[in-house]
């Protein structure tokens, strides 16, 4: 139980934060990039931990959970940038500036996360329970080489297609690619970290 506490609050931890700070584009060894992709490619590897305590029907449930709770969260955001400033406290401008939703980043993000995530979970789904339930680490790398790429070509198009000149569209897609699979690699022994294993389930 603590195990699915852990994992599900992590990851949806981790996809809040990297939708607010997807909100700054910023330079990332020479690439141009979402700041969002610091902390948004770990939650390839903690849904499929998701997946591995309470298996996929759970992680389906997590991750739309995740969705709503964002798109809650920069509702929320977008009616407290809306209200009057207290006169008392003075000016307060900045919080208006980076945090008031851009609609387009939001719903970009949000779908996105739930076709590649959704993708994610069915990709490892189907290499456990078709293929092989040994080499964990491998089931994670398999089911993030998929839901990576169409996760990243989804969020830089709808969000910055027709935005940004395409060569810069094109570099944030490079810099979200590369960064993910460098954490996706990094990441895999964590798979190892929960004992409780549902692979299979349904």
């Amino acid at each position: 139980m603590i195990d699915v506490m852990l994992v599900t609050a992590a990851y949806i931890a981790a996809q809040m934060l990297s939708d607010i700070t997807s909100l700054k584009i910023v330079s990332f060894l020479g690439f141009s990039m979402d700041a969002g992709t610091l902390i948004y490619p770990i939650t390839f590897t903690l849904r499929d931990l998701v997946h591995k305590v309470v298996g996929r029907r759970g992680a389906r449930v997590v991750i739309l959970a995740a969705a709503v709770i964002n798109l809650f969260m920069a509702g929320l955001f977008w009616i407290v940038s809306r209200l009057p400033y207290d006169p008392a406290a003075g000016p307060q401008p900045d919080w208006d500036a980076v945090l008031s939703p851009v609609w387009r980043i939001v719903i970009a993000s949000i779908v996105a996360e739930v076709a590649s995530e959704l993708t994610d979970t069915e990709v490892y789904h189907l290499w456990v329970t078709r293929i092989t339930r040994r080499f964990q680490w491998l089931r994670v790398l398999v089911s993030n080489a998929v839901s990576v790429p169409l996760d990243s070509i989804i969020f830089v198009w709808a969000a910055f297609g027709g935005v940004f000149p395409t060569a810069v569209v094109w570099s944030i897609f490079w810099a979200n690619v590369l960064l993910k699979g460098a954490v996706t690699v990094v990441s895999l022994p964590s798979i190892y970290l929960v004992k409780r294993d549902r692979d299979g389930a349904a």
